[in-house]
């Protein structure tokens, strides 16, 4: 799943440093939960896509690690983004 330019171009003006930043954490997190929330939405409808789901299982993962650095790292941004994607 590709995510629409302007989408990710929007999450990055809200989450990254400027508007070309898709490599800092924030963005990052930011970024791919919005594909997990697409994925989620997709499973939905196509319950026996197993292929996919591994994919999604890796993004949330990921996600997690990333969490992890930032909370490691700056426990203040940690929380800003956390309650901005609302995520648990």
């Amino acid at each position: 799943m590709t995510l629409v330019k302007e989408k990710v171009e929007d999450i990055v003006k809200k989450f990254g440093k400027n508007k070309k930043d898709t490599g800092s954490t924030e963005a990052q997190i930011a970024i791919i939960t919005e594909r997990v929330r697409y994925l989620t939405e997709h499973f939905k409808t196509h319950k026996k896509d197993h292929h996919s789901r591994r994919g999604l299982l890796k993004l949330v993962e990921r996600r997690k690690k990333l969490l992890s650095y930032l909370k490691r790292k700056n426990i203040e941004k940690f929380r800003e983004v956390k309650t901005a994607l609302k995520i648990r």
